[in-house]
């Protein structure tokens, strides 16, 4: 009985354990949301077994392109070889092609390739010189350099496509001149915004009269022998001072903004506001005949009758430097806008090139056989252009040659040359104005044919193009004449540094940060680029004197002691052998090195020997071996 009673126990079944929960049973009744773009399951998985992928992530897979294991994937360049229709912002930046919802594809995947003319316009780094040996950590640093260039220049290169001005240009018909095409002419077809710039101001009481534009290319202002100073907006023809300072005025520029004025009058030097009102004396400076002012530098470098050079900071009201040129009096003066180097033309026919931070000039060159009447150089700081007593008009070269690349003789010689943002050289000769065109910017203007001619109703006295407009502002004696010069400036501006449209809020904050970013005088010099360059030749000099003040080499690089080793390894023949070793090692390095160059030399050396392809074959050239 008792035995039954155990197996009945054993066989009972525990109470609510088949017996489903009611809370799991009502989950298992409820079933999960169907959405509508979902099909229904035909075939539910197996008990026990993993539910697959859903038809999402095996859709994605499909897409995705599969890639072999321990494959390394070289890093594509931005610079594309083959122009091509830049990206949209509105497209997707992965290279993978995404299918839309009606199934099309992307035909131009990821970001538009950058041409590489587009590209290279814009790199600053020099690829051409390499650092042989440098230490990893140079070496890094070099390659994150390189790649910060490479993506600056690829977002400039993109930014160009927002640029939508074009340059102007002035077009005959077939076989026809286009220096006898007359200004009324070219008022007559243009728009009446641009016809509006041409105008003439009679001012023959005053004359003659020397100009000057701001850098943003809206104000102008002028000043004529007899005392007569006025500043304008000449763009809505809006006068902002009109004054006379009983005395004769030789020269006028604007200093960094239109809200400054310097005047080189028959005495001294005197800084005017825009309204008008004399704000310095300057003493100091005194006989002035020409003003020029070095806007990144904040100097306004002036030059006197008696032959000095003088360079007053107008940020903080002293003078850096006077230099005694030693060449008489100096009437002849204009500046390079790429190195902010001083031009200097005297009566000997030379031309001189002077910087604050040197008493001697920087270089001299012989012009003409006379004297130099006129010097001018273009923006990019490659050409200048000058003429004499001789009636010579040359063009140099001023990348370290300082060759005449083309001459001409004019039947009047030229008094006054001007140079425009685009290379277009403009040329005074007593009452007619020439202006000389090249191919373009970067290229100088081809001396045989003119460009334009224009004659005036007195002579000239002074010449400047307006920077963003195709003016060209003529000073004479009967006043002031806008001559309109197709294709002159550059049409397009940086508004954060020469904006014509800004606010006076605007210009204060942009007079700040120049000045926070003011060059000092010290490092005006021919390179500029030569500042990021190591002085060689100074620091070997002064490694040696440092040597022979000390007794011996600080950086020398000791000599290999091999460490001691236990268990009998530290005996002296271990020792000379790993020194031996070590020796061999550094010789082999330095024979490889030596071997390295002497090819390079030699490569070098026989591409120099070697013919260019695109002369034409000559009988003589069987003799050369």
């Amino acid at each position: 009985m008792d035995h039954q009673l155990v197996g009945l126990m054993e066989t009972a079944p525990k109470p609510g354990g088949d017996v489903p929960h009611k809370k799991n049973k009502l989950q298992s009744k409820r079933k999960k949301p169907r959405r509508y773009w979902e099909e229904e399951e035909t075939s539910p998985t197996a008990a026990g077994a993993s539910p697959g992928p859903s038809r999402s992530k095996k859709r994605k897979q499909e897409l995705r392109p599969r890639r072999p294991k321990n494959t390394h994937i070289q890093k594509k360049s931005r610079i594309s070889k083959k122009p091509q229709v830049p990206r949209k912002s509105g497209e997707r930046r992965n290279l993978v092609p995404q299918r839309t919802l009606s199934g099309a594809q992307d035909p131009f995947p990821g970001p538009a390739p950058v041409p590489v003319e587009a590209a290279l316009k814009f790199r600053r780094i020099d690829k051409s010189k390499k650092l042989l040996h440098s230490k990893s950590k140079t070496r890094s640093r070099l390659e994150v350099a390189d790649a910060e260039e490479e993506e600056t220049s690829v977002r400039a290169a993109r930014s160009e496509l927002l640029l939508a001005e074009e340059p102007g240009f002035l077009e005959g018909d077939d076989g026809e001149d286009t220096a006898k095409i007359r200004q009324a002419d070219i008022v007559e077809a243009v728009d009446i915004a641009s016809a509006a710039k041409h105008f003439d101001l009679n001012l023959r009481q005053f004359g003659p009269y020397r100009l000057n534009y701001s850098r943003t290319g809206r104000h102008l202002a002028f000043g004529g022998r007899r005392g007569h100073v006025a500043a304008l907006d000449w763009v809505t023809k809006k006068l902002m001072c009109e004054i006379n300072v009983i005395e004769a005025v030789r020269d006028i520029r604007f200093l960094h903004s239109e809200a400054l004025l310097s005047v080189a009058q028959n005495r001294w030097l005197h800084i005017y506001d825009n309204q008008g009102i004399e704000l310095h004396c300057i003493r100091r400076c005194d006989r002035i005949t020409r003003l020029e002012f070095l806007p990144f530098h904040f100097l306004l470098a002036t030059a006197s009758e008696t032959g000095f050079l003088t360079y007053l900071d107008v940020s903080v009201g002293k003078i850096v430097t006077a230099l005694n040129a030693r060449a008489g009096r100096l009437d002849v003066m204009t500046q390079n806008p790429y190195n902010a180097v001083i031009h200097l033309g005297h009566s000997n026919g030379t031309v001189s090139l002077w910087s604050p931070a040197v008493k001697e000039p920087l270089a001299k060159i012989l012009c003409h056989r006379g004297g130099v009447r006129a010097v001018a150089v273009d923006s990019t700081g490659t050409y200048m252009a000058t003429s004499g007593l001789d009636h010579q008009l040359k063009i140099f070269d001023l990348r370290g040659i300082f060759q005449p690349l083309s001459a001409r003789t004019l039947p009047q010689g030229a008094g006054h040359l001007a140079f425009s943002q685009r290379g277009l050289l403009a040329a005074g000769m007593g009452d007619v104005v020439n202006i000389w065109a090249g191919q373009g910017k970067g290229s100088p203007p081809s001396l045989e044919q003119p460009y334009l001619t224009h004659r005036l109703s007195g002579h000239v006295h002074g010449l400047q193009f307006c920077p963003f407009e195709d003016v060209l502002g003529v000073g004479h004696n009967g006043g002031i004449t806008s001559m309109l010069v197709p294709g002159a400036a550059e049409p397009n501006f940086d508004g954060l540094e020469n904006n014509p449209y800004r606010s006076r809020k605007q210009r204060q904050e942009w007079e700040v940060k120049a000045l926070l970013e003011k060059v000092p005088a010290e490092l005006i010099c021919l390179d500029p680029r030569a500042l990021a360059e190591v002085d060689v030749v100074t620091l070997e000099q002064e490694k040696k004197e440092r040597i022979e003040r000390l007794g011996y080499d600080p950086e020398a690089k000791a000599p290999f002691q091999p460490k001691p080793k236990q268990k009998g390894r530290s005996s002296t023949a271990s020792l000379v052998k790993r020194k031996r070793k070590v020796m061999d090692k550094e010789h082999r390095v330095r024979t490889l090195d030596k071997v390295r160059q002497s090819l390079e030399q030699q490569q070098h050396d026989q591409e120099k020997k070697t013919k260019p392809t695109g002369t034409r074959p000559s009988a003589l050239d069987r003799f050369v071996r």
